[in-house]
């Protein structure tokens, strides 16, 4: 055999090899590429940190019909309820960063760090913000067989009678609910005694029950119970009446000028996550908060859908704990 001729066929199969796997090199980041960009290719577990029945579940159900419906794929809520939320933000914070697992919390979120002193997880460093998902009022709602009142002044007028006679559910300790509670008893200079509860769910149900008398509610959940009549809406918090409930006065009318607490609902993903895929979870869930669906069931709620970006809702959230380390400090309130 020529020598030539056989040093020309090895170096027209090291190149052939050579193409070939170059071929595959981009082909193989074309895959991984078309892998990310197709999020989500199988379904997606929300972690939702309180029992069912609550005001996270109120928002988080729809989103996650309307997210099956606009990606295909389904958005399981998975409750988690316990400690006020941090039990369910503990487990969301540690599972893989691979876009499949998102945790949906709320203002109790940017609450628990002045009140819990050993949290497993940093709400700011563990998670990457996605979308603030809607932003609703408090509202003070009462059993009507409990509390036989007819408003806000005769509802005063029954516990200044009575200190410690009343009592009040919240989703926990250190949830808004909690601080909600404290917050009014401090500004009204009443005294109603506090019931945490696992959640604000199984504290609705004993509100309706009859169990507890009151309740400082976020809007989202108590507006079902509200509209059918098993519960009373005394005020909403805030210098304005909630367009859903143009019959309940604000705060402020009733005197409370400076009560101003609202529940807001967010969405996270485990830090780590890619970029491009948290671009993607941000994209799809404006899409669903953008649906006439949503739309109608968060206007119901008296809640609308936010348009802050991934950023601006991490600097919000970043904000929102530096006030309420405030309000936990001046209200008193504690972890019991």
């Amino acid at each position: 055999m020529n020598p030539s001729i056989n040093r020309r066929a090895l170096l027209r199969h090291a190149s052939a090899l050579a193409g070939a796997s170059a071929g595959l090199g981009v082909l193989g980041a074309f895959g991984h590429a078309h892998a990310q960009s197709t999020w989500p290719s199988k379904p997606v577990n929300l972690v939702v940190p309180f029992p069912a029945g609550g005001g996270t579940d109120a928002f988080a159900r729809p989103l996650s019909a309307q997210f099956a419906k606009l990606t295909g794929r389904q958005l399981i809520v998975d409750n988690r309820g316990g400690a006020g939320g941090t039990l369910g933000a503990g487990i969301a914070a540690k599972a893989p960063a691979d876009g499949y697992t998102l945790f949906m919390g709320a203002v109790h979120h940017a609450i628990a760090p002045s009140m819990y002193p050993k949290l497993d997880y940093d709400i700011e460093k563990d998670f990457v913000p996605i979308a603030l998902v809607a932003n609703v009022p408090q509202v003070v709602v009462v059993n009507p067989k409990n509390v036989p009142v007819a408003d806000m002044k005769g509802f005063l007028e029954l516990v200044r009678k009575s200190p410690g006679k009343f009592n009040y559910g919240s989703a926990g300790t250190g949830t808004s609910h909690h601080l909600a509670g404290e917050l009014f008893k401090q500004q009204s200079k009443t005294f109603i005694t506090h019931i945490p509860y696992t959640g604000a769910g199984p504290a609705l149900r004993d509100l309706v029950g009859g169990q507890v008398d009151v309740m400082f509610d976020g809007l989202g959940s108590s507006a079902a119970h509200i509209k059918g009549g098993r519960v009373k809406a005394l005020m909403v918090s805030g210098n304005k009446r909630n367009p859903a409930f143009p019959d309940v006065p604000s705060a402020a009318e009733v005197g409370l000028p400076d009560y101003t607490v609202s529940t807001w609902y967010g969405i996270w993903a485990p830090k780590g996550t890619p970029a491009d895929v948290v671009a993607r979870i941000a994209e799809e869930i404006r899409r669903c908060g953008a649906s006439d669906e949503l739309k109608t069931i968060w206007a119901g709620n008296g809640a609308e859908f936010s348009t802050m970006t991934p950023p601006q809702f991490g600097s919000f959230v970043g904000n929102e704990v530096k006030r309420w380390a405030t309000v936990v400090k001046a209200s008193g309130a504690k972890f019991d």
